[in-house]
């Protein structure tokens, strides 16, 4: 079978991420309106593409992942949500347009963030329930939830949100920057390509592998992120240039500069490709994404 491109896996994602958002009471309606608000305000779809990507790539039927794909877009959502509430970033602009607490208020951003998080989970236990009379269907159901809530929890993204705030206003060593990095965004990068495999039918070293091309991946999109605050077009991100110095964020270009952060994102796009050079052409997906995200972004 051919294989699909990132946008082929963004647009089939695009379909379907409402599908998997309950009715909602219309008394609640200013609920269902903020969250669709941020579900449908764009952004590049990475990690549900990631997840769709693993599975295919591990044989698995993406029509099945779609639940789990559309759960970590959601869970991704409501963490923007809520990063750019006042307590924490308190960001005005998200993907070119006003945050969520600058349309619906703080309270109601809060909920919607809420909302989209146990909708993910929603989506996925009723998605098992389809499935109780097949054991290696639930178990590889579980699997797959079992890396997404470890990704998105306290021992992932939750966890680097968390040592991203204390770090602020402190000049952190690259060790403890990484640290941060690799949980706050690396984490669900982590789980989404993990829960994906567990989707289709993989071997131990598939996932060993492609675990390590996910951290190396994790590491360096946060990197190149990094040095768009920088270098970047205002326009083009959908928020304002330098606004990480500004906040006094610890980022690779704060601790060093622009680049020392190209050759740590050389070196990381280098080590992503050598962890899926066996597979040759079957991974080109990968390779493919985490080389022109070096290239794109500098």
């Amino acid at each position: 079978m051919e294989e699909r491109s990132f946008d082929e896996y963004k647009q089939l994602i695009d379909q379907h991420l409402m599908d998997f958002i309950p009715n909602i009471d219309n008394k609640s309606i200013s609920l269902y309106e903020s969250m669709k608000y941020s579900l449908t305000a764009g952004g590049k779809r990475l990690r549900p593409v990631l997840l769709l990507a693993a599975c295919e790539f591990a044989g698995g039927n993406i029509r099945e992942a779609l639940p789990y794909a559309c759960a970590i877009e959601y869970i991704h959502t409501y963490s923007l949500i809520h990063d750019d509430l006042p307590a924490m970033d308190n960001d005005d602009l998200r993907r070119g347009l006003p945050t969520n607490h600058k349309v619906y208020g703080d309270a109601i951003a809060m909920l919607a963030g809420d909302g989209l998080l146990t909708c993910a989970f929603e989506a996925i236990a009723k998605d098992m329930m389809l499935c109780y009379d097949s054991p290696e269907k639930i178990k590889k159901r579980v699997n797959a939830a079992y890396e997404i809530a470890k990704g998105a929890g306290v021992r992932g993204m939750v966890a680097g949100q968390v040592s991203d705030i204390e770090a602020e206003n402190a000049i952190a060593s690259r060790e403890m920057l990484e640290y941060i990095h690799l949980n706050k965004t690396g984490a669900l990068i982590r789980a989404a390509i993990k829960a994906g495999l567990y989707l289709g039918n993989p071997t131990e070293t598939m996932i060993s592998d492609l675990e390590r091309y996910s951290e190396n991946l994790g590491i360096a999109y946060q990197i190149a992120d990094d040095i768009m605050d920088v270098i970047g077009n205002p326009e083009e991100m959908g928020k304002a240039a330098g606004s990480d110095e500004k906040k006094h964020k610890n980022t690779y270009t704060s601790i060093s500069d622009v680049e020392a952060a190209k050759e740590r994102l050389e070196e990381l796009t280098a080590r992503a490709v050598e962890s899926i050079e066996k597979y040759y052409d079957n991974a080109e997906f990968f390779r493919n994404l985490v080389l022109d995200l070096s290239l794109i972004h500098i």
